[in-house]
């Protein structure tokens, strides 16, 4: 039973982000506000990355994949900060 706790704190973290995600594009489509797209994009490479960190630990542990984990992470970030660079007055 213990084993289930992690399982569903990963899981509802990649939810999490996806609907933070979704929520942010929608505030984009609404205001045209630049700053709501880099951030759901932020957002989207946030949730792949729970999902890889769930693959990696849940589904398939054998299988290294950290490299595409720390990958989209990184694209997080890089994603957001670019956007703040592009959009800065």
């Amino acid at each position: 039973m213990p084993d289930i706790i992690p399982q569903a704190v990963y899981i509802l973290c990649a939810l999490t982000s996806l609907a933070c995600a979704v929520l942010l594009l929608r505030g984009y489509l609404r205001s045209r506000v630049r700053i709501l797209l880099w951030s759901s994009l932020c957002f989207v490479f946030l949730f792949i990355n729970n999902l890889f960190l769930y693959l990696d630990v849940v589904v398939f542990p054998s299988v290294y994949l950290s490299p595409f984990r720390d990958a989209s992470s990184l694209l997080a970030g890089a994603v957001l900060v670019a956007g703040l660079i592009w959009d800065s007055d």
